[in-house]
């Protein structure tokens, strides 16, 4: 099992320059937005807290695990501040981060709000080779290291009352880490995200909520994943979802006040690495500040 995972570790981690999706996954994208895309920053129109883990192939040794912490606000009639933290570890290497973000919004014809946001942060890769069991040491792969990255984001994001689409790209600096040795070069190549959602109003309890995510980076293929939720009584969210020839998903979430929503998601893989886990498991807390029961009537947030 071990030797297993190191080979799809030493794969991902590039033995040549890497070229495969790089960033972390969520299956529950619609909720932490702001993570890739900085134009969703003070859409929500309050001070909104998030907390979001997961972690992935339970039972795989060194296997990804993730932790994502936002805040975000509005900071006047058109501009919005946000901050964004992430913790991804995967086997030997942790890569940790922190952006700034700023989103102005527009507002247009018929309620619709267009959100144009930038971002600017930093990623630090660590890596520790003493994790790694190799049969042949390399003087290149020995004790620890640890790499500095600055980066800059940008994002546009349109929604209304009912429906948002985005287009983002988080990190537009492309960076190489660990390039001591030819060997062991990491590039960080910038990712494109395009997110969009409806909500449709079946009846006064029940309201559908679809919602697709498309990734692309050059040297790779296409990520997609698309949901479908159903929430009932605007307070429990029940639902499914699909990752494009990677994985399916069961969700659900609870709406435990005006403030405060919990939500959870499984993965169950479809490709040959869910032989040898038990799944994905992802859950996350979102508080919004001052909302109300006044304001929620007003001007309800679906996403």
């Amino acid at each position: 099992m071990k030797k297993i995972f190191y080979i799809i570790a030493i794969f991902v981690l590039g033995v040549s320059e890497m070229s495969a999706q790089q960033e972390a996954q969520y299956t529950q994208y619609m909720y932490n937005t702001m993570t890739f895309n900085p134009g969703y920053t003070g859409s929500r129109e309050l001070l909104s807290v998030m907390g979001l883990y997961r972690t992935q192939w339970v039972g795989l040794e060194g296997a990804p695990k993730t932790l994502n912490f936002s805040v975000q606000s509005p900071v006047g009639v058109h501009s919005a501040l946000g901050v964004n933290v992430v913790s991804d570890q995967i086997g030997p290497t942790k890569t940790s981060g922190m952006t700034v973000n700023y989103a102005y919004t527009i507002l247009g014809s018929s309620e619709v709000k267009y959100s144009f946001g930038i971002s600017g942060g930093f990623d630090n890769y660590d890596i520790d080779y003493t994790k790694l069991n190799t049969e042949n040491p390399d003087v290149y792969l020995a004790g620890k290291e640890s790499q500095f990255s600055p980066n800059v984001g940008a994002g546009f994001y349109v929604h209304s009352y009912n429906w948002y689409v985005g287009l983002s790209a988080p990190k537009l600096l492309k960076s190489s880490q660990f390039d001591d040795a030819t060997e062991t070069t990491y590039s960080n190549k910038t990712h494109v995200y395009l997110i969009g959602g409806y909500v449709f109003d079946l009846n006064p309890y029940l309201k559908f909520k679809p919602a697709v995510l498309v990734k692309g980076v050059q040297g790779s293929p296409i990520s997609v994943d698309v949901s479908a939720n159903f929430l009932i009584h605007d307070k429990l969210t029940l639902g499914a979802a699909y990752r494009w020839d990677a994985a399916v998903s069961a969700l659900a979430g609870f709406q435990v006040s005006d403030g405060l929503q919990i939500g959870y998601g499984y993965d169950y893989d479809t490709t040959h690495i869910g032989n040898y886990n038990s799944g994905s498991h992802e859950i996350f807390l979102r508080f919004d500040l001052f909302a109300s029961k006044k304001y929620r009537m007003v001007t309800p947030r679906f996403f």
